[in-house]
């Protein structure tokens, strides 16, 4: 050998990259290397394939699958695929915002009792206000319910973009395995 490192040309930018950055044509999924021949016509299995630009072909493939069986991609949906895209993950806490808020408030009500109490000795103004609370406990709950299913809609959103990825890159694995069998 010379010393130098061969390099391979990806069909779609032009670029030279060395061989762990590109990826045989053959080794493309057939429906992507489908869309990817649309926009150049000289694909062959022959020739490579840089990665940036595969997952480009990939997100488009997955944006039209998605597109094709629920009619229409959603703002998650659209997450998930920008997601794929850059290679970042979705997962987070999203219990975190809410604890942060709950906090601020148990903290100023606890301030402003010890302050100011509201009722000294023998309490007429609890007794008052504990009458008025029980009049209205049903929509206190009721917007407690609807707190919680705020917080539980979030979640299975969350949900749902997780396990979409998840379903998206075991379809790209099961890419590459078969392309290791073959």
């Amino acid at each position: 050998m010379d010393g130098r490192r061969k390099s391979y040309t990806c069909v779609v930018c032009g670029r030279a990259f060395s061989r762990g950055e590109v990826i045989l044509n053959e080794a493309v999924r057939e429906e992507v290397a489908k869309e990817i021949a649309r926009d150049y016509p000289n694909w062959t299995a022959e020739g490579f394939i840089c990665k940036s630009d595969l997952t480009k072909y990939q997100v488009r493939y997955f944006h039209s699958l998605i597109e094709s069986e629920k009619g229409e991609i959603t703002a998650l949906e659209k997450e998930v695929l920008r997601s794929i895209q850059e290679h970042e993950v979705l997962a987070k806490n999203i219990q975190a915002g809410f604890e942060q808020n709950k906090s601020f408030w148990i903290g100023m009500n606890s301030i402003v009792l010890i302050w100011h109490p509201p009722d000294p000795y023998p309490f007429i103004l609890l007794n008052l206000i504990l009458s008025c609370l029980a009049a209205i406990q049903a929509p206190i709950i009721m917007m407690s319910q609807k707190r919680q299913e705020e917080k539980d809609r979030l979640r299975s959103q969350h949900d749902y973009q997780i396990n979409l990825k998840a379903e998206l890159e075991i379809r790209h694995l099961h890419e590459k395995t078969d392309h290791l069998l073959n």
